[in-house]
């Protein structure tokens, strides 16, 4: 267990019942107040009221993270109510209906994944980094699928955008720590849920350690 318990809020970006919840409820363990943003208000408020019922400080917002304005909003919202984050972690769930073969892929694939992943990414990152920067600390984590390090033809968009995405949560790595801000991603091999191969709150633990205890930028779950 690292030192760092308590502290700032942590916003988690895409919070699904999945990821998302584990992250939410790890962070708030250590008593971190937690955001929480999703497109579906029911589901985001059922989170914060499953946090709050739990005596965890929680606040919701709905945001869509393809339209950077949009997303900015939603984290204007969660800053407003809970301070500038000292963690945002980005998970969001991707659009399996744009996962194809190679030869099938569009254009309107890539670019509708492309939104969702490394526009989105940066989007909030945008609109989160400057409150971070004029404290001096904070953290960023991000996660992958396993297209990330094992690119398949047969799910190409994963691949495309998850190869961007890491190339652009290397650049902060490269860019931010000297600025007091700390980079992380997590890259998933294998299916996410209950009795699959990456449990949930496991997923959510290498999260809490990449925050709390800062080493190597990529941690691969295989």
């Amino acid at each position: 267990m690292s030192g760092r318990t308590g502290g700032g809020a942590v916003f988690v970006v895409g919070a699904g019942p999945g990821i998302g919840a584990s992250v939410a409820r790890r962070f708030a363990r250590e008593g971190h107040p937690v955001g929480l943003i999703a497109r579906d208000r029911a589901r985001v408020e059922g989170i914060a009221d499953d946090l709050r019922g739990g005596g965890h400080h929680a606040a919701a917002a709905t945001g869509d993270i393809t339209d950077p304005g949009d997303i900015a909003r939603a984290l204007g919202e969660l800053t407003s109510a809970l301070g500038v984050p000292e963690v945002v972690c980005f998970s969001p769930l991707p659009n399996v209906r744009l996962i194809r073969p190679v030869l099938d892929t569009t254009a309107e694939d890539v670019a509708g994944a492309l939104a969702l992943t490394v526009v989105g990414a940066t989007a909030v990152v945008q609109a989160v980094l400057p409150g971070m920067l004029a404290r001096g600390s904070g953290t960023l984590l991000f996660t992958t699928g396993g297209a990330a390090v094992r690119p398949s033809p047969e799910r190409a968009v994963s691949a495309v955008v998850y190869a961007g995405l890491s190339s652009y949560v290397d650049l902060l790595a490269q860019a931010l720590p000297p600025r007091g801000i700390n980079v992380g991603r997590v890259t998933i091999v294998g299916a996410v849920g209950p009795g699959l191969t990456h449990e949930p709150d496991d997923v959510a633990e290498h999260l809490w350690r990449r925050h709390a205890s800062p080493a190597e930028t990529v941690t691969v779950l295989t």
